[in-house]
């Protein structure tokens, strides 16, 4: 587990860094977002604990950047100055908790770690994306237009009728469809049309 603290007091940074040391977590400390965003190992990071209020780029700016670059990587808040609001709309930018300062050590701890477990499920999640996309990328357009039509329910000669083919081609296109896309059955084909979010009828 790798985690990130991110906070422009040098003292609460150093505090949550040996806490986090000493639970034998593997920890970065970053003074504000920009250094974070700009650190080369940013991408390796399981879970970000920062500040909510910093000069320059804020909390609630990072999650908005990180949901951009690094979609997958979950965040907890720590603050001095919560409000209500600020944690409702952290919380519904994905934050994993929202931890008021001073802040209790084994809650901190919890939520990294269930911070930690979000990330790697979406990061795992996001990967099956990118595999099923790579796969979407090498079929044709006329294959497109055939895993379209066919996981939208529509029968071999429905689908032949809408494009204006025979319906033996297009049982063609869609054997080259399962092919390319890796798929062992409809029902398949149809879950790899939702995760890529291929519009249908």
């Amino acid at each position: 587990m790798k985690v990130a603290v991110i906070d422009d007091d040098k003292s609460a940074r150093a505090s949550l860094g040996r806490l986090l040391k000493s639970a034998g977590i593997d920890v970065l400390t970053f003074s504000s977002a920009r250094e974070f965003l700009d650190h080369t190992q940013s991408d390796q990071i399981d879970c970000a604990v920062t500040d909510l209020r910093m000069p320059g780029l804020d909390g609630i700016k990072l999650q908005e950047v990180l949901a951009e670059r690094l979609p997958h990587l979950s965040i907890v808040f720590v603050t001095g100055h919560g409000d209500i609001p600020t944690s409702v709309k952290a919380i519904r930018g994905g934050a994993v908790d929202f931890l008021e300062k001073p802040i209790d050590d084994e809650a901190l701890l919890d939520a990294i770690r269930r911070a930690s477990k979000h990330s790697a499920e979406k990061r795992a999640s996001h990967g099956k994306i990118d595999n099923l996309g790579r796969r979407y990328q090498r079929l044709t357009p006329r294959e497109r237009e055939v895993f379209r039509l066919v996981t939208s329910g529509l029968l071999n000669k429905q689908v032949a009728a809408e494009l204006g083919i025979t319906e033996g081609t297009v049982k063609v296109h869609r054997g080259r469809v399962m092919t390319k896309m890796n798929a062992d059955s409809l029902a398949g084909l149809v879950r790899m049309a939702d995760g890529l979010r291929i519009r249908t009828l």
